[in-house]
């Protein structure tokens, strides 16, 4: 049997080597099992920890932190059904490339398969979403040589080619308190890591995950571009938004720019509104291209991936990651390299295409803009569209923007304008409206600059946890809430039209009575309503943490959105 000692021991070398090797903030949920590694945390004296009541909350949080900072994010909770409400964000954190440290503190051996209260199999537990998992078994002072590489190794693991949460589990014997003694001591990093810098510095996190292409490929992808009619899509995880806009510029390509891709500019070949046009058949024919070259993750707009999958152009995938996202089949050369890299060599040796080409998307971008700031605001009232537009344009230039998955996303992706003086957020990994709220302070957390959230009813109520302590965290979160008493995406969908009033209210609509603002001001946060442009604005000047409740009707908001792509597509078609 282990003292106490060695168990403190090795938690605090884990958690020394980790910040040794740049990790910088720390979430925990509550627990007894989980004492030890807690401990070492709160007491190294330059790790930012942030404790979570709700360990659903907890790991979207870490989420959150983690996506914006690059940098693994450590995540602990004690044993038993705890553990389970981490997986929906491991989940994300995997589909999304996002690094985590997953820290799931368990019973010692003798004490499982016998009924032993707040115990399951924890090993594995989350699956395929992991790049590694480790059972670090009863921390033993015999192995303390070990120590340091098994925290080495988990970190490798979730920063590498493909970024993503690792699990370590942690079985503690009791008694759970004991006293650090020396650790062991700090060993320089393997030169031979692909992770390791040079120099004098242990920081184990990458610069760049991928390598430049080579020569020959690099022809190959030039044959494919130059002088050819395409399109760029920028999606989530492209990589530089400069390069990509600047090789926008040399091809003479409109770039669809997803406001999760940094490249949603005042460039008239940055495309915003074409889901809007788009939807015209015979304007789509006339924008056909003979190649498109994604960087990234598809978009949010159903429209525009339809489109891209039937107007039968080439298409060359561009990733920072060897993960490819191609569910419909369609890319044709998949390149996995640094985009800046990629970006800067290509447009040394390409050709542009031919300026019809540029001038008529450039044309039809500028039309579209137009048209939409006129129809979109209507005498300052309020719709789920212009909320969506005033948000991004009301955040603090340098702040972020975290926006929920269904209507929001797509809202800031059809509507919004300019983005490119925030840092757009999302979870898109796997489209989940769970942990919005928490994924918003994390980022709130990791930025530490003004953050606006824009989420629905629905979404906001499935993370209201999120909400405990907020007040005392010292972020400034302004949280918008877009109220239309139930899942307004489903208004837009064919269940709305096949099925009688009632039925889809019951199972779809989902409306509730909640009030909002009640609850908010139970966990002693500030809210208000608002129903005009002016009240809006005026409301998110003010720092957070805020809510500022939008009511809207699902209804009205279906007809809404017809107005304004009928108004898009009357204005590109002159």
């Amino acid at each position: 049997m282990q003292s106490a000692d060695v168990t403190a021991t090795f938690c605090a070398t884990l958690v020394d080597e980790w910040f040794e090797a740049g990790v910088r903030y720390a979430v925990v949920a509550p627990g007894s099992r989980s004492t030890p590694m807690a401990l070492a945390m709160v007491n190294h004296s330059q790790l930012n920890v942030q404790v979570f009541h709700d360990e659903r909350s907890a790991a979207f949080a870490a989420l959150g932190i983690a996506r914006v900072t690059g940098v693994p994010t450590l995540l602990l909770c004690t044993s038993g059904t705890a553990t389970a409400n981490f997986h929906p964000a491991v989940m994300e954190a995997s589909h999304a490339e996002v690094p985590l440290l997953v820290l799931t503190a368990d019973r010692p051996p003798e004490l499982q398969g016998v009924g032993a209260p707040q115990t399951t199999d924890q090993q594995r537990l989350y699956g395929t979403s992991l790049r590694l998992f480790i059972d670090a078994g009863i921390p033993d002072d015999e192995r303390k040589v070990d120590w340091r590489g098994i925290a080495s190794r988990v970190l490798v693991a979730s920063v590498g080619d493909r970024p993503g949460p690792v699990q370590v589990n942690l079985p503690f014997r009791e008694p759970l308190l004991g006293t650090v003694d020396e650790l062991p001591a700090r060993t320089m990093v393997s030169a031979a890591s692909p992770h390791a810098r040079t120099g004098a510095s242990r920081h184990v996190l990458p610069a760049t995950r991928s390598t430049p292409v080579g020569t020959e490929i690099l022809a190959k992808l030039a044959k494919r571009l130059s002088g050819r009619r395409g399109v760029i899509i920028a999606g989530d995880r492209a990589g530089s938004p400069t390069a990509i806009s600047r090789l926008s510029t040399t091809l003479g390509w409109p770039v669809f720019a997803d406001p999760l891709g940094g490249c949603r500019n005042e460039s008239e070949l940055s495309i915003r509104h074409s889901d809007g046009w788009l939807r015209d058949d015979a304007l789509a024919s006339k924008f056909t291209p003979d190649v498109v070259l994604r960087f990234g993750a598809l978009p949010a707009s159903k429209v525009v991936n339809t489109w891209l999958r039937e107007c039968g152009a080439e298409v060359v995938a561009v990733t920072e990651s060897p993960f490819l996202i191609d569910p419909d089949r369609r890319v044709s050369m998949h390149v996995f390299t640094d985009t800046e890299a990629l970006c800067r060599d290509v447009g040394a040796i390409v050709n542009a295409a031919d300026g019809e080409w540029t001038h008529s998307w450039a044309r039809a971008e500028s039309k579209a803009r137009a048209a939409l700031a006129a129809a979109v605001d209507v005498e300052g009232r309020l719709s789920e569209p212009y909320v969506a537009r005033l948000v991004v344009e009301s955040t603090p230039r340098g702040g972020s923007v975290v926006v929920s998955s269904s209507m929001p996303i797509r809202d800031v992706e059809w509507y919004a304008g300019a983005t490119d003086h925030v840092r757009v957020v999302a979870n898109r990994g796997v489209n989940g409206i769970d942990g919005v709220v928490s994924t918003a302070i994390g980022v709130a957390i990791g930025r530490g600059v003004a953050t606006t959230l824009l989420i629905g009813d629905v979404a906001f109520l499935h993370d209201s946890n999120g909400l405990l302590g907020l007040a005392q965290r010292g972020v400034d979160l302004r949280i918008v809430v877009v109220d239309n008493r139930g899942g307004g995406i489903f208004s837009f969908l064919a269940q709305r039209g096949s099925m009688g009033e009632e039925e889809f209210e019951r199972l779809f609509g989902t409306p509730h009575e909640v009030d909002i603002q009640r609850l908010v001001a139970a966990h002693g946060i500030r809210s208000c309503e608002v129903a005009t442009a002016a009240e809006l604005r005026t409301s998110l000047l003010e720092p957070g943490p805020s809510v500022t409740l939008v009511r809207t009707n699902r209804a009205a908001n279906v007809l809404e959105h017809e107005r304004l792509n009928r108004a898009i597509i009357a204005a590109v078609a002159e």
